[in-house]
């Protein structure tokens, strides 16, 4: 159960030595582990996590080799050559290496989250500071649960086979090292099954990807307006249809590959059939029919299910660990009239997996921006993700499939999501932050259920 209130709590490191100590004495003890968050009656009313970047480790004193080539360069580093982004749009501290840790603080009051921030700062005084930080919420009323374009997120989630003894329909089910460092499913290849070698105090963490994902919502629904599809029922309704057809879902939650004509919420809020699909459906061919799902659709591009499956491909290795969580206040009445953006919104989005380059790094350049992916389509110009998907040097996206009229057709469409920048962390196991990190010699190893992440 993910709390009402978040908090990013990004800091740079002055004194190694003293805030190593604090690392152990202070931090350790109270971090969250998956047990306590995965059972209501045990999560703590503040419950804290913490993950270092690269330059943060180095600031430590830790020069080991991770394993992981994406982690050391840093986010940065990836802006054009993976994301064709800018980091002109990007929050100014996450370029360069100012950015040592995060912390991140969940908690349903948010002055318990101001308390626990002030005792932090008192503890750890000048061994450190605040670089920037990043409230988010969950939306308010109806909208619980659903990201700022209104619709409701978090349905897809992989289930960990060591973990999750009972996945849902259609969940995706796989190792543990695909997540989690060091566990099963952690390999360089999985065809030749060669595991990646980590530092034994590493063995149970996760790598981290965080970015602030700016949400022009007001300008995304006056394009839905201005780009409804000709039909029946009323310009709301059918520029509904455009939007769950660009998403891949109905803002309730419900697939379009399930529902392509019309919304059902009932369909949206059952657990056991709203992520039940593969895009496969008797009587058309899945090569050519995008009548029940776009091939750009985000959830399509992010998770191709039968796409790959039918060429004997798999999607588990590039499984990622999502917790989003909204920032930013509702869309204002001035704001919806004009259609413009007045006040940032967006996703403060988190994503855990084992290896960045096959998980959040991959899923971006491989599949978002790939105008070609999924494969072995016809018309093979699939165009880029509507919702997450970058043209490079700020060009009109051009993007296929959408329109239920005309498959064919391509539509040119600006960028509704902007990116605010992010970095790279490693969220070690627990054990690392009262051992290795702290300078302790003796570190012990826990099972890899004990990581923390939310």
């Amino acid at each position: 159960m993910q709390k009402h209130n978040q908090l990013f709590y990004f800091f740079t490191i002055h004194d190694a030595a003293r805030f190593k100590r604090h690392l152990a004495w202070d931090i350790a003890p109270v971090v969250a582990s998956v047990a306590q968050l995965s059972q209501v009656h045990r999560q703590p009313l503040v419950a804290l996590n913490i993950a270092f970047s690269h330059a943060g480790l180095l600031a430590l004193g830790v020069t080991e080799d991770l394993g992981d080539s994406v982690f050391a360069g840093g986010q940065a580093a990836d802006a054009v050559q993976s994301f064709n982004e800018d980091t002109a749009s990007w929050v100014p501290q996450f370029v360069g290496d100012a950015v040592h840790g995060v912390i991140l603080l969940a908690s349903d009051a948010t002055h318990l989250i101001d308390r626990q921030v002030f005792h932090l700062e008192a503890t750890f005084g000048a061994s450190m500071s605040k670089v920037y930080s990043l409230p988010a919420a969950i939306r308010p009323g109806d909208q619980a649960g659903h990201e700022m374009f209104g619709f409701l997120d978090g349905i897809s989630q992989p289930a960990i086979q060591q973990l999750h003894k009972t996945p849902l329909p259609g969940q995706n089910v796989i190792d543990a090292g695909v997540i989690i460092t060091g566990a099963t499913g952690d390999v360089v290849d999985t065809k030749d099954n060669v595991p990646v070698i980590r530092p034994g105090w590493a063995v149970g963490g996760s790598f981290l990807a965080f970015r602030q994902l700016k949400q022009l919502v007001p300008e995304f629904n006056q394009y839905l307006l201005q780009n409804a599809p000709a039909g029946d029922g009323s310009l709301q309704a059918r520029a509904d249809l455009m939007g769950a057809r660009m998403v891949g879902r109905w803002k309730s939650g419900a697939p379009v590959d399930l529902a392509p004509a019309a919304d059902d919420p009932e369909l949206g809020a059952d657990p056991q059939r709203n992520n039940n699909f593969t895009y496969e459906h008797e009587g058309f061919n899945l090569s050519t029919d995008q009548s029940h799902c776009p091939f750009s659709a985000h959830t399509r591009k992010t998770r191709p299910r039968a796409d790959l499956t039918s060429l004997n491909i798999s999607d588990k290795p590039n499984s990622i660990m999502r917790s989003g969580i909204p920032y930013g206040q509702e869309v204002t009445p001035e704001e919806e009239a004009s259609g413009t953006t007045i006040h940032e919104r967006g996703l403060a989005f988190v994503a855990y997996q084992s290896q960045l380059a096959k998980g959040f790094q991959f899923l971006q350049q491989s599949w978002a921006n790939n105008e070609t992916f999924p494969p072995k389509k016809t018309p093979a110009e699939i165009g880029f993700d509507p919702i997450i998907g970058q043209a490079a040097d700020g060009k009109a996206r051009l993007v296929a499939g959408v329109d239920p009229n005309n498959t064919s057709a391509t539509l040119s469409m600006p960028q509704f999501v902007i990116s605010r920048g992010g970095e790279y962390f490693f969220s070690p196991p627990i054990s690392a932050l009262r051992g290795h990190l702290s300078g302790v010699d003796q570190v012990v190893h826990e099972h890899p259920g004990r990581h923390r992440f939310h």
